[in-house]
Protein backbone atom coordinates (compact mmCIF):
# COMPACT_ATOMS: atom_id res chain seq x y z
CA UNK A 1 0.00 0.00 0.00
CA UNK A 2 1.12 3.84 -0.57
CA UNK A 3 -0.31 6.94 -0.23
CA UNK A 4 -1.24 9.35 -2.56
CA UNK A 5 -3.22 12.47 -2.50
CA UNK A 6 -5.41 14.50 -4.72
CA UNK A 7 -7.10 17.59 -4.72
CA UNK A 8 -10.70 17.91 -5.34
CA UNK A 9 -11.82 21.54 -5.38
CA UNK A 10 -10.45 23.24 -2.23
CA UNK A 11 -9.56 19.62 -0.34
CA UNK A 12 -6.83 17.42 -0.47
CA UNK A 13 -7.81 13.56 -0.07
CA UNK A 14 -5.34 11.90 1.50
CA UNK A 15 -5.38 7.68 -0.07
CA UNK A 16 -3.95 4.35 0.60
CA UNK A 17 -4.02 2.70 -2.62
CA UNK A 18 -2.49 -0.77 -3.62
CA UNK A 19 -3.08 -3.86 -5.18
CA UNK A 20 -2.96 -4.57 -9.02
CA UNK A 21 -3.68 -1.92 -11.27
CA UNK A 22 -6.39 -4.14 -13.60
CA UNK A 23 -8.06 -5.94 -10.40
CA UNK A 24 -11.52 -5.48 -9.86
CA UNK A 25 -11.99 -2.12 -7.86
CA UNK A 26 -12.73 -1.99 -3.96
CA UNK A 27 -13.18 1.11 -2.25
CA UNK A 28 -12.97 0.79 1.77
CA UNK A 29 -14.59 3.64 4.08
CA UNK A 30 -14.01 4.52 7.56
CA UNK A 31 -16.44 6.02 9.84
CA UNK A 32 -16.72 9.20 12.00
CA UNK A 33 -12.91 9.83 14.01
CA UNK A 34 -11.48 6.99 11.96
CA UNK A 35 -9.00 7.27 9.50
CA UNK A 36 -7.62 4.84 6.55
CA UNK A 37 -5.25 3.03 9.11
CA UNK A 38 -7.79 1.16 11.05
CA UNK A 39 -8.70 -0.67 7.81
CA UNK A 40 -4.88 -1.52 6.76
CA UNK A 41 -5.34 -4.94 7.86
CA UNK A 42 -8.37 -5.35 5.90
CA UNK A 43 -6.45 -3.49 2.57
CA UNK A 44 -3.69 -6.14 3.12
CA UNK A 45 -5.61 -8.82 2.90
CA UNK A 46 -6.96 -7.80 -0.46
CA UNK A 47 -4.35 -6.42 -2.08
CA UNK A 48 -3.84 -9.57 -3.80
CA UNK A 49 -7.18 -9.74 -5.79
CA UNK A 50 -8.67 -6.78 -5.75
CA UNK A 51 -7.52 -2.62 -6.80
CA UNK A 52 -7.91 -1.52 -2.79
CA UNK A 53 -8.52 2.20 -2.33
CA UNK A 54 -8.72 3.33 1.23
CA UNK A 55 -8.73 7.35 1.63
CA UNK A 56 -8.65 9.60 5.22
CA UNK A 57 -12.31 10.92 4.17
CA UNK A 58 -12.34 14.61 4.48
CA UNK A 59 -11.50 16.05 8.15
CA UNK A 60 -10.27 13.19 9.12
CA UNK A 61 -6.84 11.58 9.10
CA UNK A 62 -4.25 12.82 6.56
CA UNK A 63 -6.79 14.68 4.46
CA UNK A 64 -7.70 18.92 4.63
CA UNK A 65 -8.77 18.78 8.48
CA UNK A 66 -11.17 22.03 8.08
CA UNK A 67 -12.97 21.56 4.98
CA UNK A 68 -15.90 24.08 4.41
CA UNK A 69 -18.03 21.89 3.05
CA UNK A 70 -18.80 18.81 5.69
CA UNK A 71 -22.59 17.88 4.11
CA UNK A 72 -23.09 14.62 2.75
CA UNK A 73 -23.05 15.06 -0.37
CA UNK A 74 -19.75 16.31 -0.33
CA UNK A 75 -18.65 12.64 1.15
CA UNK A 76 -20.19 11.20 -1.52
CA UNK A 77 -18.38 13.51 -4.33
CA UNK A 78 -15.51 12.54 -2.60
CA UNK A 79 -15.93 9.24 -2.91
CA UNK A 80 -17.28 9.28 -7.22
CA UNK A 81 -14.12 11.40 -7.27
CA UNK A 82 -11.36 8.75 -6.14
CA UNK A 83 -13.23 5.38 -7.86
CA UNK A 84 -12.89 8.00 -11.35
CA UNK A 85 -9.14 8.58 -10.25
CA UNK A 86 -7.90 5.62 -9.14
CA UNK A 87 -10.54 2.76 -9.80
CA UNK A 88 -10.64 2.38 -13.65
CA UNK A 89 -13.22 2.01 -16.04
CA UNK A 90 -15.49 -0.17 -13.97
CA UNK A 91 -17.86 -0.34 -11.00
CA UNK A 92 -16.03 -0.78 -7.88
CA UNK A 93 -17.23 -2.71 -4.70
CA UNK A 94 -18.03 0.28 -1.78
CA UNK A 95 -17.59 -1.37 2.01
CA UNK A 96 -17.85 1.62 4.55
CA UNK A 97 -18.37 1.32 8.27
CA UNK A 98 -20.57 3.54 10.48
CA UNK A 99 -20.43 7.23 8.67
CA UNK A 100 -18.56 5.44 5.79
CA UNK A 101 -21.55 2.92 5.56
CA UNK A 102 -23.71 5.63 4.61
CA UNK A 103 -21.70 7.40 2.89
CA UNK A 104 -21.35 4.26 0.97
CA UNK A 105 -25.24 3.52 0.60
CA UNK A 106 -25.72 6.96 -0.69
CA UNK A 107 -23.06 6.33 -3.38
CA UNK A 108 -24.50 3.43 -4.46
CA UNK A 109 -28.15 5.49 -4.35
CA UNK A 110 -26.84 8.16 -6.57
CA UNK A 111 -23.88 6.83 -8.81
CA UNK A 112 -25.43 3.11 -9.16
CA UNK A 113 -22.91 2.91 -12.20
CA UNK A 114 -19.97 3.24 -9.92
CA UNK A 115 -21.01 0.28 -7.73
CA UNK A 116 -21.00 -3.30 -8.13
CA UNK A 117 -21.13 -4.19 -4.94
CA UNK A 118 -22.22 -2.48 -1.11
CA UNK A 119 -21.49 -3.61 2.09
CA UNK A 120 -22.39 -1.74 5.43
CA UNK A 121 -20.81 -2.28 8.43
CA UNK A 122 -22.71 -1.37 11.76
CA UNK A 123 -24.44 1.30 9.32
CA UNK A 124 -28.09 2.64 8.23
CA UNK A 125 -30.25 4.96 6.94
CA UNK A 126 -29.00 8.12 9.68
CA UNK A 127 -31.62 9.76 11.79
CA UNK A 128 -32.00 9.93 15.19
CA UNK A 129 -34.70 10.07 17.55
CA UNK A 130 -37.07 13.38 18.17
CA UNK A 131 -35.27 15.34 20.93
CA UNK A 132 -32.03 13.23 20.51
CA UNK A 133 -29.11 16.14 19.79
CA UNK A 134 -26.82 12.66 18.90
CA UNK A 135 -24.26 15.16 17.41
CA UNK A 136 -23.62 17.45 20.03
CA UNK A 137 -23.29 14.99 22.98
CA UNK A 138 -21.00 13.17 20.20
CA UNK A 139 -18.81 16.46 19.75
CA UNK A 140 -18.92 17.02 23.65
CA UNK A 141 -17.34 14.04 24.32
CA UNK A 142 -14.31 14.24 21.65
CA UNK A 143 -13.69 17.55 23.29
CA UNK A 144 -13.51 16.40 26.85
CA UNK A 145 -10.21 14.52 25.76
CA UNK A 146 -7.40 15.74 27.89
CA UNK A 147 -5.68 16.14 25.38
CA UNK A 148 -2.55 16.88 24.24
CA UNK A 149 -1.87 13.01 25.23
CA UNK A 150 1.85 11.98 26.75
CA UNK A 151 2.12 9.11 25.09
CA UNK A 152 0.15 6.27 22.82
CA UNK A 153 -0.68 4.27 26.39
CA UNK A 154 -1.80 7.08 27.96
CA UNK A 155 -4.58 7.73 25.31
CA UNK A 156 -5.40 4.08 25.26
CA UNK A 157 -6.09 3.64 28.95
CA UNK A 158 -8.42 7.13 28.92
CA UNK A 159 -10.36 6.03 25.65
CA UNK A 160 -10.71 2.51 26.93
CA UNK A 161 -7.92 -0.19 26.36
CA UNK A 162 -10.22 -1.23 23.73
CA UNK A 163 -9.33 -2.54 20.04
CA UNK A 164 -11.00 0.74 18.81
CA UNK A 165 -8.74 3.19 21.40
CA UNK A 166 -5.81 1.32 20.37
CA UNK A 167 -6.63 2.30 16.74
CA UNK A 168 -7.19 5.84 17.55
CA UNK A 169 -4.13 5.55 19.44
CA UNK A 170 -1.83 4.56 16.69
CA UNK A 171 -3.03 7.12 14.27
CA UNK A 172 -2.41 9.78 16.67
CA UNK A 173 -0.08 12.89 15.76
CA UNK A 174 3.15 14.31 17.33
CA UNK A 175 3.22 17.69 18.27
CA UNK A 176 5.39 19.86 19.98
CA UNK A 177 3.37 18.98 23.23
CA UNK A 178 2.28 15.41 22.80
CA UNK A 179 0.14 13.68 20.86
CA UNK A 180 -3.14 15.05 19.07
CA UNK A 181 -5.53 13.50 17.15
CA UNK A 182 -5.69 14.17 13.42
CA UNK A 183 -9.32 15.48 13.82
CA UNK A 184 -11.06 18.25 15.66
CA UNK A 185 -13.96 18.06 17.85
CA UNK A 186 -16.14 20.44 16.60
CA UNK A 187 -15.71 19.20 12.75
CA UNK A 188 -16.90 15.82 14.02
CA UNK A 189 -19.89 17.23 15.19
CA UNK A 190 -20.50 19.02 12.39
CA UNK A 191 -19.65 16.06 10.03
CA UNK A 192 -22.39 13.75 11.91
CA UNK A 193 -25.10 15.95 11.70
CA UNK A 194 -26.26 15.52 8.37
CA UNK A 195 -26.20 12.19 9.04
CA UNK A 196 -28.52 12.49 12.21
CA UNK A 197 -30.66 15.08 10.21
CA UNK A 198 -33.00 12.95 8.34
CA UNK A 199 -33.50 9.08 7.76
CA UNK A 200 -32.65 8.06 3.78
CA UNK A 201 -35.19 5.63 3.75
CA UNK A 202 -35.71 7.07 -0.20
CA UNK A 203 -31.94 6.55 -1.06
CA UNK A 204 -31.86 3.12 0.93
CA UNK A 205 -34.63 1.82 -1.25
CA UNK A 206 -32.74 3.25 -4.72
CA UNK A 207 -29.98 0.80 -4.31
CA UNK A 208 -29.84 -1.71 -6.75
CA UNK A 209 -26.03 -3.16 -6.11
CA UNK A 210 -26.06 -6.60 -4.58
CA UNK A 211 -26.32 -5.67 -0.35
CA UNK A 212 -24.84 -7.02 2.82
CA UNK A 213 -25.33 -5.68 6.21
CA UNK A 214 -22.94 -6.93 8.95
CA UNK A 215 -24.13 -6.00 12.64
CA UNK A 216 -22.07 -6.49 15.60
CA UNK A 217 -23.93 -8.35 18.09
CA UNK A 218 -23.03 -5.71 20.62
CA UNK A 219 -23.71 -3.02 17.95
CA UNK A 220 -25.33 0.37 17.90
CA UNK A 221 -28.03 -0.30 15.09
CA UNK A 222 -31.60 -0.28 16.40
CA UNK A 223 -33.16 -3.49 15.49
CA UNK A 224 -36.84 -1.65 13.99
CA UNK A 225 -34.55 0.18 11.83
CA UNK A 226 -32.51 -3.05 10.50
CA UNK A 227 -36.00 -4.64 10.15
CA UNK A 228 -37.59 -2.36 8.32
CA UNK A 229 -34.60 -1.83 5.96
CA UNK A 230 -34.82 -5.73 5.44
CA UNK A 231 -38.55 -5.32 4.57
CA UNK A 232 -37.71 -2.80 1.95
CA UNK A 233 -35.43 -4.75 0.27
CA UNK A 234 -35.94 -8.14 1.04
CA UNK A 235 -33.00 -10.04 -1.43
CA UNK A 236 -30.28 -7.87 0.62
CA UNK A 237 -28.26 -10.08 2.43
CA UNK A 238 -27.43 -9.70 6.48
CA UNK A 239 -24.94 -11.53 8.81
CA UNK A 240 -24.08 -10.40 12.68
CA UNK A 241 -20.24 -10.82 13.85
CA UNK A 242 -20.42 -12.56 17.09
CA UNK A 243 -18.75 -10.66 20.52
CA UNK A 244 -18.03 -7.47 18.42
CA UNK A 245 -19.27 -3.97 19.00
CA UNK A 246 -19.81 -0.81 16.81
CA UNK A 247 -16.01 -1.43 15.49
CA UNK A 248 -16.26 -4.59 14.58
CA UNK A 249 -13.86 -5.01 11.81
CA UNK A 250 -11.32 -3.83 14.67
CA UNK A 251 -13.27 -6.17 17.51
CA UNK A 252 -13.23 -9.71 15.06
CA UNK A 253 -10.95 -8.79 12.35
CA UNK A 254 -11.08 -12.14 11.05
CA UNK A 255 -15.03 -12.73 11.22
CA UNK A 256 -15.01 -9.71 9.58
CA UNK A 257 -12.57 -10.34 6.96
CA UNK A 258 -14.22 -13.67 6.01
CA UNK A 259 -17.74 -12.12 5.35
CA UNK A 260 -16.17 -9.49 3.33
CA UNK A 261 -14.55 -11.68 0.86
CA UNK A 262 -17.57 -13.72 0.33
CA UNK A 263 -19.18 -10.76 -0.82
CA UNK A 264 -16.97 -9.44 -2.86
CA UNK A 265 -16.43 -13.09 -4.96
CA UNK A 266 -20.11 -13.40 -4.74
Amino acid sequence: MHRVELRRDDVVLSCLTGGPPAAPPVLLLHGLAGAGTELLPTAHALTGDFRVIVPDQRAHGHSTRRPADLSRDAYVADAAFLLDALGGARPAAVAGQSMGGHTAMLLAAHHPELVSNLVMLEAGVGGTAPGDDYPARLGRWFASWPLPFPSAAAAVSFLGATPTARAWAADLEQHPDGLRPRFDADMMEAAIRPVAAEARWAQWQAVRAPTLLIRGERGTCPPEEDARMRALRPGVRYATIADAGHDAHLDQPAAWLTLLRAALTG
